[in-house]
């Protein structure tokens, strides 16, 4: 008897996969899985009442805790992508893992998804699945699946979804962020109504101050109140959230080519991030900042593929393990007008001397302000001589502003 394991959420696509994984696949039992990373109460409900409507063997795993872990490892990388803290990108792959993992313990011959072929998501299951000996299935995709298609093949199966229409917006929720899409938000100019946000309210003009505590390069306490990852997030995503805090509107560049209009809520990554890298900005050394500024781009790139188990992740993390060694300290982060804008920051490990910076000492460590002329005169000197040759040699090419000087 084939069996496969499948990807499932109560909605509209992945209901309509179950009888087309059997009428068309040749599957004789169809396992529903899904998967906790954070999602609302509902969408489990819509889940298992589907589920039973269907008759389908269904099963919940709890991946909150790896989910929040590796959220976490992102704030280290300080990832974003074109600009907004990774979400859906991060737990795609903990997901994937965990549905493999089922599928293999229920002896399962193939593996499925109800992804399209436009999306990012395919990538990110699929890189974790072909790793398998099992069947990678994505009916949506290999039929050309149509919205229009699937409602009229629910009705006509008395499948147990509502007409297909599953809201205005296409909206993806886990612990780290939401996203809202679809609708007339896929026309660049429309004006998004404040409805589509619920964790974020409007800006007002509150204010809040709250210290975080990172330890080795991660958040351990809010006012000095230790939490671990889940708690931390979730306390963040509501203190945050009330100033507004994590709203990015963007068009966003897919995998594929394809350019989307792409809503975020992500008040706890935002608050996160911003602190983090405000840390990093006392205790490490100019050479470190500029050199990790291109391995958390290629940690974040391989992040957004779903690829955060490929060789070069794990070399890019030897390297940010050793940075954060020193990354421990406290940031203040005032919440104001819709921002987390960090205003105070310590830590024992700082390459800062307040009185070296001062403008009311004289010497650095020994050194006279008057050793710097030496160092003054020789600055820019290269370019002084390119310029000054260049205009005797041709002087139609001497660049703007060349002196003889």
């Amino acid at each position: 008897m084939k069996k496969v394991a499948l990807a499932f959420s109560g909605g509209l696509d992945t209901t309509v996969c179950v009888p087309i994984l059997e009428e068309e696949y040749g599957y004789d039992e169809v396992v529903g899985v899904t998967v906790d990373v954070g999602q609302p109460e509902e969408e489990f409900e819509e889940a298992y009442e589907t589920a039973e409507a269907l008759g389908l063997e269904h099963h919940v795993v709890d991946a909150k805790q790896e989910f929040a872990q590796l959220c976490l490892d992102s704030v280290c990388a300080n990832a974003d992508y074109q600009g907004y803290p990774l979400g859906t990108a991060l737990a795609r792959p903990v997901i994937a893992k965990a549905i493999l993992e089922l599928a293999e313990e229920q002896g399962c011959d193939g593996i499925a998804h109800g992804c399209t072929g436009k999306g990012n998501d395919q990538l990110r299951f699929e890189a974790v699945w072909r790793a398998s000996d099992l069947e990678v299935i994505a009916p949506v995709r290999e039929m050309g699946m149509t919205r229009e298609w699937e409602i009229e093949y629910a009705a006509e199966k008395d499948l147990p979804v509502q007409g297909g229409n599953e809201g205005v917006w296409s909206i993806d929720t886990n612990l780290w962020s939401r996203s809202i899409e679809g609708g007339q938000l896929e026309d660049p100019g429309y004006v998004p109504p404040e409805d589509i946000y619920e964790w974020t309210d409007q800006p007002s003009s509150e204010t809040e101050l709250i210290e975080i505590t990172f330890e080795d390069g991660y958040p351990v306490a809010v006012d000095d109140e230790e939490l671990e990852p889940l708690e931390l997030i979730s306390l963040l995503n509501e203190k945050a959230g009330k100033h507004g805090v994590g709203r990015t509107d963007m068009m966003e560049d897919r995998m594929l080519g394809l350019k989307v209009r792409e809503n975020y809520e992500h008040p706890a990554a935002t608050t996160l991030l911003n602190a983090h890298e405000a840390l990093e900005g006392l205790v490490l050394t100019k050479e470190e900042r500029d050199f990790k500024a291109t391995v958390d781009n290629e940690w974040s790139q391989k992040a957004y593929e779903g690829l955060i188990d490929a060789p070069l992740v794990g070399a890019l993390n030897a390297f940010l393990e050793k940075t954060q060694e020193r990354v421990t300290g406290t940031v203040t982060i005032k919440f104001e007008g819709g921002q987390a804008r960090p205003v105070g920051r310590e830590s024992e490990y700082a390459a800062y001397s307040e009185s070296a910076a001062s403008f009311n000492t004289e010497t650095v460590d020994g050194i006279e302000q008057a050793d710097a002329t030496g160092v003054a005169k020789y600055h820019g000197f290269q370019a002084r001589l390119a310029n000054q040759n260049t205009k005797k040699a041709k002087p139609e090419l001497a660049a703007d502003g060349g002196s003889d000087e």
